[in-house]
């Protein structure tokens, strides 16, 4: 059995750690207050923006145009969303994992653009191709950040660097709800479920071409973004409910050793007692 000091220290240390833990939830909540109106707010601007590109392509007929079908490369591109830090529960590893079990964004074949540290130190790890490392943008998200990104991946696609473009972020459903979500974004593909019947054609002006190079990058640019103040927010809500949990867990730790501390020290007391009263009785 520990003796009573080791318990008072093993006490005392997770009750510095559970301090620490509140403190971090603490600032998770205030954190994802900021950033969930953020998300909140932006969020039918880019479900508008997704929702108006699935329309005109569903009133264009058949348009050859190099945003709607697949490069000449057979590499692809992945845009991975994490944090830079960690205390976040499944947060970073529940991103890699979706990563590493789509079929179609195989290590040898893929060329990752990382935005956050956990997911790049991960999946470079498994052997994917780091080919842009942009972790600083996921402290303080601007719309400025992801529109340099996209012109980036853009060049790289019509390069025939890469043949396609996908998008893995964390959605954010509420508080304590947090979902891994994988997007296509190039070439754009109507969502599931779409159909051209029924529908009078799109007229483009001055051309579908024109057209469709103006809007696509902003369209990418929308998503990516919008992943961006998602991420942020489904990271302070992980991070927050990882941070309760863990303080619930030190405080029922405290409380069992407080017993334990209570029973090693009643027991101590009383062999100290019958050691007295022994040597009581031998001297009389």
């Amino acid at each position: 059995m520990a003796s009573i000091r080791d318990i008072k220290r093993r006490r005392d240390s997770i009750q510095s750690t559970e301090q620490i833990t509140k403190a971090m939830k603490l600032i998770s909540t205030v954190k994802l207050q900021k950033s969930r109106a953020k998300a909140e707010a932006s969020k039918p601007y880019y479900d508008m923006m997704y929702d108006t590109i699935n329309s005109m392509l569903r009133k264009s007929g058949t348009i050859e145009h190099k945003y709607l079908k697949a490069g000449d490369s057979k590499r692809k591109a992945v845009i991975v969303i994490t944090s830079n830090r960690g205390l976040a529960g499944g947060y970073n590893s529940n991103i890699a994992k979706l990563v590493l079990q789509d079929e179609r964004l195989k290590p040898e074949l893929t060329d990752v653009y990382a935005i956050g540290r956990k997911g790049k130190d991960a999946l470079g790890k498994k052997g994917y191709n780091i080919a842009q490392d942009y972790s600083e943008v996921i402290n303080e998200p601007i719309y400025r950040d992801a529109a340099d990104i996209t012109m980036e991946l853009l060049d790289a696609f019509g390069q025939n660097r890469i043949g396609e473009i996908y998008l893995v972020y964390t959605s954010f459903k509420n508080t304590v709800t947090q979902i891994p979500t994988l997007k296509k974004l190039l070439p754009v593909e109507m969502a599931e479920g779409s159909e051209k019947a029924d529908l009078a054609l799109m007229n483009y002006e001055p051309n579908e071409d024109e057209v469709l190079d103006s809007i696509i990058p902003k369209y990418m640019s929308s998503l990516i973004y919008g992943a961006l103040l998602e991420a942020v927010a489904s990271e302070n809500g992980a991070r927050m409910t990882a941070m309760d949990s863990a303080t619930n867990n030190a405080e029922d730790m405290i409380e069992e050793l407080g017993l334990i501390y209570n029973r090693a020290r009643q027991g101590s007391i009383t062999q100290e007692l019958t050691e007295i009263i022994a040597g009581a009785n031998a001297i009389s």
